[in-house]
């Protein structure tokens, strides 16, 4: 994937650099693999927002995702590289010998007519899936199972991958992109390759009209409200929260820059073998 880039003719067009989609091989969605999604509006089923900033946007339908590689020892074919608006990476659509047609996460590298499989006898080739403890050390890895079965929770939005560093004891070390290493059942099963569309991460939209296609409501700052509405407003002018210098935080309060949120006593601890990397000062 590439972006393009336009002539600074409107100031939309100045900054902005989008995906060229040349690699989207096919414009219309497979039917069969299509189901109904309704927008929240960040509200919970009581109705009340419990995430904010969203809303809008363009009408969506949602592609089920074959995470957990359902048909095992059984080669299909790639016939389409398609767009998800759904997620960051694009979508593989497979067929099978039998007829039977799925979606799976776009791999870096793989394109219509490769062939893919799941299963213990596949080889470690981009696309195919696997148990960890069966892949070599060293591959790097993406769609990656927490639990045998329940298909991929990990390594999933786009230019995402993962190295198998080791295995011991019936676990397989993970090193996660933050510098996290991580056990993981060797019987859960992760794809071979890095996730596509690396340059996700160097798109800049160009103008507040395509964050609101997507859904995205404006981002209010704090500072610029009145202390009713937000703990860091009001003030003579501009001030860093309220007229007196302190720390951010949310409009409820809590520490927005360095507080640690996770629980000091969780269950999936015991996973971690090393914490991701201190960011560089």
């Amino acid at each position: 994937m590439a972006l393009k880039t336009f002539r600074p003719l409107t100031p939309a067009s100045r900054f902005k650099a989008l995906p060229d989609f040349a690699e989207i091989t096919k414009d219309t969605p497979e039917k069969s693999l299509l189901e109904p999604l309704k927008k929240s509006g960040g509200r919970n089923n009581n109705g009340r927002m419990t995430s904010r900033h969203r809303g809008g946007g363009h009408k969506r339908k949602y592609r089920v995702i074959d995470f957990k590689r359902k048909k095992r020892d059984i080669i299909a074919d790639v016939i389409a590289i398609e767009y998800d608006p759904n997620r960051s990476a694009r979508i593989a659509l497979l067929q099978y010998t039998d007829g039977e047609k799925a979606y799976i996460l776009a791999p870096a590298g793989l394109l219509v007519g490769a062939k893919v499989s799941a299963g213990e006898k596949a080889d470690p080739a981009v696309g195919n899936a696997l148990p960890l403890r069966v892949i070599p050390l060293g591959t790097a890895i993406h769609n990656v199972e927490l639990t045998p079965g329940r298909g991929a929770q990990m390594i999933r939005s786009a230019g995402a991958q993962a190295i198998l560093a080791n295995r011991e004891a019936g676990f397989a070390l993970i090193k996660l992109a933050s510098g996290e290493i991580r056990k993981i059942n060797e019987d859960c099963y992760a794809t071979i390759g890095q996730v596509g569309n690396t340059d996700h991460m160097n798109v800049s939209s160009g103008k507040a009209g395509r964050s609101r296609w997507l859904g995205r409501r404006p981002h209010v700052r704090g500072m610029v409200m009145n202390p009713v509405d937000h703990p860091m407003g009001g003030g003579q002018g501009k001030s860093k929260g309220g007229g007196g210098r302190h720390h951010p935080v949310s409009p409820w309060g809590q520490l927005a820059k360095g507080f640690k949120t996770r629980r000091k006593h969780k269950n999936s601890d015991r996973f971690i073998v090393q914490r991701r990397k201190a960011k560089a000062k």
